[in-house]
């Protein structure tokens, strides 16, 4: 009998449209996060709990998004998108943080609208092309180029470079997986290339500094060459097992700066060494490959080119980051996903990949 009630009881309830896999593995991911915040924040007990919140939050937004069918985020991208471009605007003219404008302070909650972006951004530009021919001729990649400048140059003027290159990677990442053919990939290297000259001499002060701190730290090493220092010294310290957790020094003895944000990679590699590092890549890998076995499943092109350019996204976050801590690249200001302390860009994140597994579950409730 109760096994009966059991079943009608079931049967009543709407399906939960997540991935189990793709879910535990993000689980696995934030726990690991948290476990290394603890440690890089010194054992702040609050400042640890007060991040578990948010991811405790950006849960409850993944959970949401996959539960909304794509047909209404196909008919809401444009909405999203000027959304999403008048908060940056708002930025500019309202916005608060330290040297730069990129958040808003709205009384009880203060968030960064250009990680928004990063999802109104794809959503406009997969829903666009989903009802055009593939791949994209001329005209429509300079309506999609034209929807990437505008967001990317209004992120640009916070100054927020880091950001805005993630933004723009998340657009053309998309525009890739259209099937953008490669004569118009090459014409637009050869356009940036060209750019270069006029992009540097546009550029901050503090950042043309920071692109000739990248190519030699050792010219400032006790300014801007600083950071990346330290971070490498941190990073090798590790050796093939680390320290041991809580036990980093770098970070402990404040040599390495912001080791609980975009440094915490850091600090995970001295405390965990080498093995460490590895069984967390391997972790992101497995996000990664998952979402776009998703992605690849998806029904049509708006949820396919959708869910892969969040994926990517992911893995752009990933890569700048890990290859900025390890002097592969300039230093940009790109947290570490889900593992750097950060409300916005968590929830983002896991809003992004709501959107995935709800667009892939769609195929599999629908036939």
């Amino acid at each position: 009998m109760n096994t009966l009630v059991a079943q009608r009881w079931t049967g009543l309830l709407p399906p939960l449209r997540l991935d189990p896999i793709l879910t535990v593995l993000l689980l696995l991911l934030m726990g690991v996060g948290l476990m290394v915040l603890y440690s890089a924040t010194e054992q702040n007990v609050a400042l640890v709990t007060r991040q578990g919140m948010r991811l405790g939050f950006g849960l409850l937004v993944l959970l949401v998004m996959a539960q909304i069918p794509p047909r209404h985020y196909q008919a809401w991208a444009p909405a999203l998108f000027v959304g999403a471009l008048l908060l940056l605007v708002a930025v500019l003219l309202f916005g608060v943080g330290r040297g730069a404008q990129r958040w808003l302070d709205i009384g009880l909650v203060r968030f960064q609208p250009s990680e928004g972006m990063k999802v109104a951004l794809p959503l406009m530009l997969a829903a666009l092309l989903a009802r055009r021919p593939l791949p994209p001729g001329w005209i429509d990649l300079a309506i999609c180029l034209g929807l990437i400048a505008i967001p990317v140059g209004l992120i640009v003027l916070q100054p927020d470079l880091g950001t805005a290159v993630l933004v723009a990677a998340s657009g053309l990442a998309l525009l890739f997986l259209a099937g953008l053919r490669w004569r118009l990939i090459f014409a637009m290297l050869g356009l940036v290339i060209a750019a270069l000259p006029v992009v540097w001499l546009n550029l901050h002060q503090y950042q043309r500094h920071r692109v000739m701190t990248f190519l030699n730290p050792e010219s400032d090493p006790l300014g801007q060459g600083w950071n990346i220092i330290q971070s490498k010294i941190a990073v090798g310290s590790g050796g093939l097992a680390g320290k041991g957790w809580t036990q980093s020094t770098q970070s402990h003895l404040e040599f390495l700066p912001e080791p609980h944000t975009d440094f915490i990679f850091s600090v995970l590699a001295e405390e965990f060494g080498f093995i460490g590092v590895i069984l967390v890549l391997a972790l992101y890998a497995a996000i990664v490959l998952r979402g776009l076995y998703l992605a690849s499943r998806c029904r049509d092109n708006f949820g396919r080119l959708l869910s892969g350019s969040l994926v990517l996204m992911f893995f752009f976050y990933l890569v700048v980051n890990v290859a900025m801590v390890s002097g592969l690249l300039p230093v940009v200001g790109v947290p570490l996903p889900l593992v750097s302390y950060g409300g916005t860009s968590a929830v983002s994140l896991l809003a992004g990949f709501g959107l995935v597994m709800g667009l892939h579950s769609r195929r599999r409730f629908m036939g």
